[in-house]
Parts: C-alpha cells; structure tokens; sequence
C-alpha cells in the first residue's frame, strides 16, 4: 500500500484512542471530585486546570479564574482548538475517508456514527449538564470502534498498521494522565502517613485509565503512589499499562518488519530496547525521581513516532 495510506491508517488508530482518554479523563476527573477527601481535590478551579494540563495547555498564572463551561467547551467542542474531542474524531474520519478501501464498511460506517453523534451534540446542552452523557458516549464509541477493528478487519498489515497507532497513543495518553495526576497529587496531599503517597489522586488516576477494579484485585489494597504507578507502567498484563502497549507495538512491527537480521536503526530495534529496559525495572528506581521518568517516557514515546513515521510513512 501507499505509504501516504498508512499514514492515514495510523493516525486514524491514534485519533480514536486520543478522543477515548480525553473523554474519559474529563468525565473521571470531574465527577470524582465531587467525592473527594479534601477541599483542593474538590475545587472547580484545581480540577479543570488539571484538564487543561492533560491536554497539553497549562493554566500559566495559577491565580488565573476559569470558567467552568469555557473550558469544557474548549476541551470537548470547539473546532479552534487542535487537541478538542470533536477535532480528533474530525480527523479520525478523515483518515478514514482517505483509506476507505481497506477498512471494512461496518468500520466506516461506526466511525462515521461516532463522527455525526459529536458534531451534532448541543453546545448548550454539552456545558450545562451533558458532560456524564457526551464523554460516556465518546468512551463506549471509541470501543466498540476498537471491537469492529479486531472484528471485521483480516489481521494482516492494514490490522498491524492501526493497532500500532492505537497503542501508541494509548501509552502517550496513560503517560500524560499520570503526569497530570502526578502533579495534582504534590498539590493535594493525603489527611495521613505518606501524604503525598496516599492522596486520593492515585484513585483518581486509576479510574481515568479504567484500571481500578484491575489494580484492586491485583494488590488487593488501597492504591497508594507506587502501587499505581507500578501497575499502570510496568505491568506488562494490564491493558492500560505502558509494558503492555510497548509489546504490542513490538508484536505489530514484527509484520510490518519481519526482517530477522540485526539493525541498530529500524524501528522494531528501538522498540525493543525500550521495551527491555522498562521490562527490568524496579518501581523503587522510579519513586526517587518521578518526573524525570514521566518526561524520560515521553520522550521516548516521540522518538519511537518519529523512528516510525521516517521509516514506514515517510516517502
């Protein structure tokens, strides 16, 4: 196929998955504050500028007052801002349309569904009271969008292509999640013992990943800093976590890349350090230094994208 299709291919996969943990960040962060411990954890203004964090447009003057239904608008509905819900299903569907061919029409056809339930939806309506309904529709879309992906596509190159975006936005969306998290929890401390290790952010966070019911019956405990960050990052057996996203990226570039002979510069040996040396990793080694972790990740994760793009997009 076209390396422009690919292309199209794959960023049709990371679309979807970005508009997935958007929504479900908004919708965990929002309405779990309302549960809170403490007072910050339950202010308006600390929870949507932890949104605005997440994707990527930090409040810069913390004194700075937000407007409720501004900032939800702009993160959910408005087509000026590039990283908004209705921007990334926009071009979800667009990359669709430009690989029409080789999707199935049961996926066009929920894709297209997906597209015209969010651009139809009421701005009024969506600030006011209609956040709980609009982001659990985009969460429950975006899977059943992944279920007619491993459902009504041949696995083959095409399958490898979007899964490969798919899961390489899921560990960039995870990541940026557990950096925002991160820093409300130095903000909002716990009532008892490890303030900082106890806050109810990590339940939070936990929730935002869809992986507090996985993670209590892991560790069968309350989450605590290094039980959350052990689970969602190193656990390679939690869809969620960044091990188990890098060995499925590994396992999709195998059949884009079945060359057996050493290469120091394809993709698929990039991934594969990285991979091994998350792989090797104590959660103590990480405990110490947090966030220099959190932007090491991160940056991995983009020289990955770029490794990738230059070898199989870029002709």
């Amino acid at each position: 196929m076209l390396a422009r299709v690919a292309n199209n291919l794959f960023w049709m996969g990371r679309y979807i998955e970005r508009s997935e943990h958007t929504a479900r960040y908004l919708n965990v962060n929002y309405f779990s504050s309302l549960d809170a411990p403490n007072e910050l954890s339950q202010s308006r203004q600390f929870v949507l500028q932890s949104m605005l964090f997440m994707v990527g447009d930090p409040v810069k003057d913390p004194s700075e007052v937000l407007l409720e239904e501004s900032v939800l608008y702009k993160i959910g509905l408005d087509p000026q801002f590039p990283f908004s819900i209705i921007n990334n299903v926009k071009y979800a569907r667009e990359n669709a349309n430009s690989a029409r061919d080789l999707i199935s029409t049961e996926l066009y056809e929920s894709i297209n569904k997906f597209y015209h339930f969010v651009l139809n939806y009421p701005t009024e309506v969506f600030v006011k009271n209609g956040l709980h309904d609009f982001t659990v529709n985009v969460t429950e879309m975006s899977s059943i969008l992944r279920g007619k992906i491993r459902g009504t596509l041949l696995h083959d190159e095409i399958y490898a292509i979007i899964m490969m975006g798919i899961n390489m936005e899921r560990a960039t969306q995870v990541i940026r999640m557990i950096n925002a998290k991160y820093h409300d929890a130095l903000n909002a401390q716990g009532s008892y013992g490890d303030k900082f290790g106890n806050s109810f952010e990590w339940t939070t966070l936990l929730k935002c990943a869809e992986s507090y019911d996985m993670m209590r019956r892991y560790y069968k405990k309350k989450p605590t800093s290094i039980s959350t960050l052990e689970f969602l990052i190193l656990n390679p057996n939690c869809p969620r976590s960044i091990m188990n996203s890098l060995n499925q990226v590994y396992d999709h570039i195998q059949v884009l890349d079945p060359n057996k002979r050493y290469n120091k510069h394809s993709t698929a040996f990039l991934v594969g350090k990285v991979r091994a040396e998350y792989q090797y990793k104590f959660i103590e080694e990480i405990e110490g230094d947090i966030q220099n972790f959190i932007d090491d990740i991160l940056n991995r994760l983009s020289e990955i994208s770029r490794k990738m793009e230059k070898e199989f997009f870029d002709y």
